[in-house]
C-alpha cells in the first residue's frame, strides 16, 4: 500500500506502525526521524500534482489542518482521501484505529493500547486550575471551544478560560487575557514557538507553564508519554 500523509501526527502514527508505507509527507512532518518519503509541501499548501505523481492508494488528512479545495482536487483525480476529525482524546483514539486497522489494514499497534492505558490511569486533580492557552502572538490567539489540546488539559485538571468561546481559536487582546481570571498561562512551543524568553513576560501576574507542543497537540505515538510529560510541565 502507498500512503501520503498531510498531517504530521498521522505521519508519525503510520510510520511507527508500519515503516515503509508512507511515500509522501509534508515539510512539517518531523517524526519519526529519518523519514525517507518524498516531501510534498505544507499542510496548507500541498503540491497536488506531486502527490498524484506518487500514485498513492490513500491520502490521509485532517479537517482542521488541511484545506478542502486541495482534498477535493485529489478526490477529483480519483485518489482516496481519508479525512480525520479530532476534537477530543476519544476522537483521536477512534480516528487512529480507523486509519491504521481500517483504512491501512494493519494489526492494532501496541503503542495505541499503551496510549489509551496511560490516559485511563491518569488521576484528575480535585480542584481544577483556570488557564489561558495562547497558540500565537501578533496577534494574540488562544484555544477556544472544542479543541483537542483543550480536552487534554481538562483531563490534567486545567480548564481553559475560553473553552466556551464561540470561536475555536479566538483573537483576544492581551489586556483581556491578563484580566480573564486565570490561575496560570500555558505556553506551547507550537504552532508559535513560545520560550522562557518569549511569552511569559506578557503575563507578569501569572505563573507560566512551558509545554512541548507535540505532547499537547499531536495525536499519535506521542500520546503514550504525553500524560506524564504534560503533568510535569504543568506542575
Amino acid at each position: 500500500m502507498r500512503v501520503v500523509s498531510l498531517v504530521p501526527s498521522l505521519t508519525e502514527a503510520v510510520a511507527e506502525s508500519r515503516p515503509g508505507l508512507l511515500v509522501g509527507v509534508t515539510d512539517w512532518c518531523t517524526h519519526p526521524a529519518g523519514l525517507g518519503a518524498a516531501r510534498i509541501g505544507g499542510t496548507k499548501n500541498p503540491d497536488v500534482p506531486a502527490i498524484l505523481a506518487l500514485r498513492p492508494d490513500l491520502v490521509v488528512a485532517n479537517e482542521e489542518e488541511n484545506r478542502e479545495p486541495d482534498l477535493a482536487a485529489l478526490r477529483d483525480a480519483g485518489t482516496e482521501v481519508l479525512v480525520t476529525t479530532v476534537r477530543t482524546l476519544d476522537d483521536a483514539f477512534a480516528e487512529l484505529d480507523r486509519l491504521l486497522t481500517g483504512a491501512c489494514g494493519l494489526p492494532r499497534p501496541r503503542w495505541l493500547d499503551e496510549a489509551e492505558a496511560a490516559w485511563a490511569a491518569l488521576e484528575r486533580p480535585s480542584v481544577p486550575r483556570r488557564a489561558v492557552v495562547p497558540v500565537w502572538r501578533k496577534p494574540w490567539m488562544v484555544l477556544g471551544r472544542d479543541t483537542f489540546a483543550g480536552d487534554l488539559l481538562a483531563r490534567l485538571g486545567v480548564r481553559n478560560v475560553y473553552a466556551d468561546h464561540a470561536e475555536r481559536y479566538p483573537r483576544i487582546p492581551l489586556d483581556e487575557l491578563n484580566a480573564a481570571g486565570a490561575d496560570l498561562v500555558v505556553l506551547p512551543d507550537e504552532p508559535y514557538r513560545f520560550t522562557a524568553a518569549d511569552g511569559p513576560e506578557a503575563f507578569p501576574a501569572l505563573p507560566a507553564a512551558l509545554v512541548d507542543g507535540r505532547y499537547l497537540t499531536w495525536y499519535g505515538p506521542s500520546l503514550v508519554r504525553a500524560p506524564a510529560a504534560l503533568r510535569t510541565a504543568l506542575g
